[in-house]
């Protein structure tokens, strides 16, 4: 695989490698399913630390281009159709289009040791803690979707904000992290004792999982977040314009 870097270059070196890789897993060398070059060897034919390389792959690896496989290395994935939807919202935001008042119903804030998924989106050690989010929210008749979310220990977070307001806006204006980016998944699932517990369902009730993976403008994770909701509660919308 031939990248090569400009050092004097203003542009991150990690966005650099990015850009590069997206080239070559479109050409006829890289076929789907081909292997890339392991890590140790790339980083070390681009003269970069590993931790700069992943910051690039991570990102390819989340949005479905690249996949990590045990034992195999990283391989560029089968080429799949994706739709992508422009403007996101926050579900504050989300609501408020709709004319709903939030209300939160519960809200817990904990430390936890991160997961094997947590550490390669993060870009961090096992044992670097991040910090948990759980909230259980709806409207004023009753609790319709329960989030939690994990944030990457370099935006600062301490636990002490008032996360009964809006949580972008926290992140922007106490915290200086804007997030520009978002990746979701949603799927279908039923409700097992807690979640139906949560949201007053009965176990077995269809329940959708939406899955979000938000960055910030240079392309960075900042927080991983999964919703469950009530199906009967929620209706996922998407516009697209089509080219001409």
């Amino acid at each position: 695989m031939k990248i090569s870097l400009d050092h004097d270059s203003p542009l991150p070196l990690y966005v650099q490698i990015e850009e590069q890789l997206r080239k070559a897993i479109r050409s006829a060398d890289y076929k789907n399913g081909k292997k890339l070059p392991n890590e140790v060897d790339l980083s070390k034919q681009l003269g970069v630390s590993r931790s700069t390389l992943r910051q690039a792959i991570n990102k390819m690896v989340y949005e479905g281009l690249l996949i990590r496989r045990k034992g195999v290395g990283t391989v560029v994935a089968n080429t799949a159709i994706t739709s992508k939807a422009n403007n996101w919202m926050s579900f504050t935001q989300e609501m408020r289009a709709l004319g709903i008042t939030v209300k939160n119903y519960e809200l817990y804030i904990g430390w936890v040791k991160p997961t094997e998924e947590l550490c390669t989106f993060f870009d961090i050690g096992p044992d670097t803690k991040v910090m948990k989010l759980e909230r259980l929210r709806g409207n004023e008749e009753r609790p319709f979707v329960y989030f939690i979310s994990y944030f990457n220990p370099r935006i600062g977070l301490t636990g002490n904000e008032d996360f009964s307001r809006p949580l972008y806006d926290i992140l922007e204006n106490e915290h200086n992290t804007i997030a520009k980016l978002s990746k979701e998944e949603i799927s279908a699932m039923t409700a097992d004792a807690l979640l139906a517990q949560k949201l007053e369902l009965k176990v077995g009730d269809p329940i959708l999982k939406r899955k979000r993976y938000v960055y910030d403008p240079g392309s960075r994770p900042i927080e991983w977040n999964v919703g469950y909701y009530g199906a009967d509660s929620f209706v996922y919308t998407i516009e697209s314009t089509r080219d001409i």
